[in-house]
């Protein structure tokens, strides 16, 4: 069993996510549906925006399946914990613009950079045809969480913040669909061969303010508070619900 590291301040570093994506692996060597971080991140800002704190017990088997055992991966549940902690203090910052260093930024790869940086005789026919547009592995697992607990993501009553709820989940489910834009520039490499268009940046940009007003949304409407429900009041002849074995109607139902 591995041991946890001494916790360290500031976000985590390539390192770190290189780290996250090697437990990954040798999960994946026994579960072949283990997800990539890509995924993992985005159901993990999910639950961080969630209504209600949803507990680790809970998760875990959604994400990585009943047999996960978080003792037996305390590496990964650290840096887990850190990315949350992290992902919640950005969106609790005032920023205003995408450019502010204190703002949420998806940890996504580039795939279809990836694969054109390489030399042609390296690529496998149809990888880039089959390789996800940027981001979308993150809106996947981002919608994933959405779709297993629908019942925290009911609309509010209040129909301006049930719009809101709307608008910012469908930014994010722009994002599970295809960039089929012009390639502009890479994501992978500054020089690196076109494959993200500006539509795709611009369709990231909307999820990432999604992302922001739905925490801002779910705080400020706090916890779901179930109604009481009143029980039925028993009939004039029936016996009073009070045990004395009167008749409702001369007992508390009188007067």
């Amino acid at each position: 069993m591995t041991t946890t590291p001494a916790a360290e301040p500031g976000p985590l570093t390539p390192g770190d996510f290189d780290a996250l994506d090697d437990e990954l692996d040798r999960m994946r060597e026994h579960d072949d549906e283990i997800p990539q971080w890509e995924f993992c991140e985005g159901f993990l800002a999910a639950l961080v925006c969630m209504r209600r704190e949803v507990p680790a017990e809970e998760y875990w088997p959604v994400l990585l399946g009943e047999d996960f055992r978080p003792m037996e991966h305390m590496e990964f549940v650290w840096r887990w914990r850190r990315r949350w902690q992290e992902i919640a203090v950005a969106l609790d910052q005032p920023v205003e613009e995408l450019e502010d260093e204190r703002t949420y930024h998806p940890e996504a790869l580039d795939v279809r950079g990836a694969i054109l940086a390489l030399p042609p005789e390296e690529r496998s026919e149809g990888d880039l045809a089959e390789a996800p547009a940027y981001a979308q592995i993150w809106a996947l697992g981002f919608m994933y969480a959405v779709e297993n607990w629908p019942q925290d993501w009911q609309p509010p009553r209040d129909d301006e913040a049930a719009g809101m709820l709307d608008a910012a989940l469908q930014d994010i489910v722009t994002l599970t669909e295809d960039d089929t834009g012009e390639p502009a520039l890479s994501m992978y490499a500054e020089d690196g061969p076109p494959s993200v268009s500006e539509q795709r940046l611009d369709a990231l940009a909307a999820g990432i303010w999604a992302v922001y007003a739905l925490r801002q949304l779910w705080r400020s409407l706090g916890p779901r508070i179930e109604p009481i429900r009143k029980q039925p009041e028993p009939g004039r002849n029936d016996p009073c619900p009070c045990g004395s074995g009167k008749k409702y109607k001369k007992c508390h139902g009188a007067g």
